[in-house]
């Protein structure tokens, strides 16, 4: 009897003992969670900034070399630049990292659509049309809506391999690159505009003179 009892009492410590860790364990855990939600905040932040940054030096290249600047003074233009290199130079002092966690697969997706992308790069100068078509079908092949043009399978798939964040870097990539596109078809119609109005003036003119 006397011992039935000593066996009762020990397997009690054991099972408060045991109760204890299964909540410490709960806890812990619970922690754990509240801070995995804080770390992905942060990520997010800090993905954040680093876009902003990325549109912040896209913004100030786009007025340095917008039609605007090319119709005023040269000591106007050069106090504007200036002013758009300091900003540009503060803009970059802002160091925003975010590593995207990758399986050797995703990592070789990856550098193969940037080698894609970086090829129809190179090919601006050549011929700026043709690389627009070609980064449409690139920038199609990352959208989940139904696209207004084709689609480059062979991207689309390459994409699909890579890891979710480099998705959206990579669609965001392409996105600047179009606009990028866009605004120097702008410059160059305003520019050729205003070479067919300077040489239109130039043409009445001169029938005047003779008239």
């Amino acid at each position: 009897m006397a011992q039935a009892k000593i066996n009762a009492k020990a397997n009690e410590g054991r099972f408060c003992r045991s109760s204890s860790m299964a909540d410490r364990s709960s806890r812990l855990l619970e922690s754990l969670d509240q801070l995995e939600l804080r770390v992905e905040a942060l990520r997010e932040a800090a993905t954040a900034v680093e876009q902003e940054k990325e549109i912040l030096l896209e913004m100030i290249h786009s007025i340095q070399n917008s039609q605007d600047m090319r119709q005023i003074s040269d000591g106007e233009r050069e106090e504007l630049n200036l002013t758009a290199n300091r900003l540009m130079g503060r803009t970059l002092t802002v160091e925003v990292s975010v590593e995207t966690i990758r399986n050797p697969q995703q990592q070789e997706s990856l550098k193969h659509a940037t080698r894609i992308i970086d090829e129809v790069v190179s090919k601006f100068l050549d011929d700026l049309g043709n690389a627009k078509s070609h980064l449409m079908s690139l920038y199609s092949a990352c959208s989940s809506e139904v696209p207004p043009g084709p689609v480059d399978q062979k991207f689309q798939s390459i994409v699909i391999g890579c890891a979710l964040e480099d998705q959206k870097k990579i669609k965001r990539r392409l996105e600047t690159l179009l606009r990028n596109i866009e605004n120097s078809d702008k410059a160059i119609k305003l520019l050729e505009h205003s070479k067919g109005a300077g040489s239109k003036a130039l043409q009445q003119n001169a029938e005047g003179k003779f008239n």
